[in-house]
């Protein structure tokens, strides 16, 4: 994509570190193992580094697809813009609402453990209240919306110190844990086989889960307009984060098993690491987890915030939204009308949530049903990959593997977990789920009625580029397609 002219977002600003550290700052690790543990430890019990593994295999495959797809296309709305390319617009509309959907959830599912984390700093009985949390971790969310409202700079060095923190402490126990003997279970190898699941549902169960422990990688391809050289780096960042924090979700759920009794997990199931690190180094141990829990969680705020006001940022350009949500400050470089209506929004649901029940129940159905949105449009996605590099993947066994067979059998996955999953899932968490997507039906109609031209596309094809110039007010010129790609991957 040429550099957009005008009020665009500001190019060239980040780099390969600094997208790599976004791509584990999307996945939260220390948020996921704290707010989803004891999630997935009740679905399926000791076998959650096995659920862990299994699903981290197909989503190498979809990260692998966001990789090959951000090279011929690099749009703000990533995947938004590569299945509308490639499968249909109106799947494509599916999959950006999808996004956006989840984040917007997850402005809940994230701010109440911001807030109670806080509020267990002081006083462990105050993170149980769930009013109090949740003003708290509004306060938070408002901070980071500032914070993504001022722009990529502002924004990614924020990030640079609350995820070097995060992850420092992270490794600090991720060492401890290893040489921890006092009261320890024996390590066993089934539990990272299939004998511990409940059949194939409660397989899908615990892998719907393992999708919510990865989700957030992809922001770097969100970012991708705002990065150097980002047909490359984008994809590559997205690899390196899956990798790494596969590697840091594997040490501490085996940690739990080994360390934690059921009782332990159940009684604490908003924060399993608190309880894990008091067992670990006790008086501090628990302490500093739940510094690396809030720090996580709100460096996670951020990065959703970034991923869903991006999507609609672009939404808003192609006009199939409103198309002020297409519009960039003149100072800031951000889509300042995007951030504005995501946040009054998310602020209306912290309201709501609190008649929601407890911050556990809230936690459990939320995750559940972002999992199903996860699995719809990364799924899309690796089938877009195969499509768009169809001409492409007989050339080498390489791009064969890593260019479709891989993505293919990633979206096969996430299909078949979403599908697999209902039977097993609360009615809560179904219709926050189903009931988001079935939303989106209704603005996809109007503005296909009203002749957006992101109903017109050019098709996404791995032999050209997509090159798409931007006028001043943020609306797309009809995009052209470049020759010239390599060919090879």
């Amino acid at each position: 994509m040429s550099n957009n002219r005008g009020r665009g977002l500001q190019a060239n600003v980040l780099g390969t570190f600094d997208t790599v550290v976004m791509a584990v700052a999307g996945s939260a690790p220390a948020y996921s193992l704290a707010a989803t543990t004891a999630v997935l430890v009740g679905a399926v019990g000791m076998a959650s580094p096995a659920a862990l593994l299994y699903c981290a295999i197909p989503m190498l495959g979809i990260a692998l697809a966001f990789s090959y797809l951000s090279r011929i296309d690099v749009n703000a709305g990533a995947s938004y813009s590569w299945v509308g390319r490639t499968l249909h617009p109106f799947l494509g509309f599916i999959s950006g609402w999808a996004l956006v959907i989840s984040a917007t959830i997850f402005m809940v599912a994230g701010s109440l453990p911001a807030g109670s984390m806080t509020l267990a700093l002081f006083d462990a009985k105050l993170a149980d209240n769930t009013a109090l949390s949740t003003v708290v971790g509004a306060v938070w969310f408002l901070v980071m919306l500032g914070v993504v409202l001022g722009g990529a700079r502002l924004t990614v060095r924020a990030q640079l110190l609350m995820s070097g923190v995060e992850l420092g402490i992270l490794a600090l126990f991720a060492v401890l844990a290893v040489f921890h003997t006092h009261n320890a279970r024996a390590f066993d190898w089934s539990w990272l086989g299939f004998s511990h699941f409940d059949g194939m549902g409660g397989f899908a169960s615990g892998a719907l889960l393992a999708a919510f422990y990865y989700w957030g990688w992809d922001v770097t391809s969100n970012l991708s307009e705002e990065t150097r050289n980002s047909r490359r780096t984008t994809g590559l960042a997205g690899l390196i984060g899956v990798g790494i924090v596969f590697l840091l979700f594997e040490v501490f759920t085996i940690a739990v098993n080994v360390i934690l009794t059921s009782k332990q997990i159940e009684e604490n199931d908003a924060n399993v690491l608190a309880v894990l690190g008091e067992e670990i180094w006790p008086g501090w141990g628990g302490k500093l987890l739940i510094v690396s829990v809030m720090l996580s969680t709100i460096a996670t705020l951020e990065t959703t915030l970034i991923q869903v006001t991006r999507s609609l940022f672009a939404m808003g350009r192609d006009r199939t939204m409103p198309s002020a949500l297409g519009r960039v400050h003149r100072t800031w470089n951000t889509p300042w009308v995007a951030i504005v209506v995501v946040g009054a929004v998310a602020l209306a649901m912290f309201l709501a949530s609190n008649a929601l029940g407890s911050v556990g129940d809230i936690l459990s159905d939320a995750i559940s049903a972002i999992g199903l949105q996860i699995a719809v449009y990364y799924g899309l996605a690796g089938l877009a990959v195969v499509v768009a590099y169809r001409k492409l993947l007989l050339k080498s066994a390489a791009n064969f593997v890593f260019g479709g067979l891989w993505p293919l059998l990633g979206a096969l996955f996430m299909f078949w977990i979403f599908v697999e999953s209902l039977g097993d899932l609360s009615d809560a968490a179904i219709a926050i789920g189903m009931g988001g997507l079935a939303v989106g039906l209704v603005p996809m109609v109007w503005y296909w009625r009203q002749g957006s031209d992101y109903y017109r596309p050019a098709k996404l094809d791995a032999t050209r580029t997509v090159e798409t110039e931007y006028v001043p007010d943020g609306a797309a010129v009809p995009s052209r397609l470049h020759e010239g790609l390599p060919t090879d991957f």
